[in-house]
């Protein structure tokens, strides 16, 4: 009986962001953009943080939307790789 591939869904955390800087050899500054909820007001606040990618070929350019994976850690700052590059800027 041949056994079939199953798919098992990635624990790691996915964020879709724009590149901010590629002035890094390898490494691009990705902003995040999420929507949280105020406690107090209960309005949704944007909130945006800043962080550092591997970007193994010097793909992705300022502007680019990316998708950015979580990964092993690669320097201090730095614990996420490029997946894939959504859009490009224009």
């Amino acid at each position: 009986m041949a056994e079939e591939a199953v798919k098992v869904k990635s624990r790691k955390k996915e964020f879709v962001g724009i590149v901010k800087s590629d002035k890094m050899d390898k490494t691009i500054v990705v902003a995040v953009e999420t929507m949280a909820l105020h406690p107090l007001y209960k309005k949704y606040v944007t909130r945006i943080k800043k962080v550092k990618a591997h970007d193994e070929i010097n793909e992705a350019k300022i502007g680019d939307r990316v998708r950015v994976v979580e990964c092993r850690p690669i320097s201090k700052e730095k614990c996420w790789k490029l997946a894939a590059i959504v859009e490009r800027a224009r």
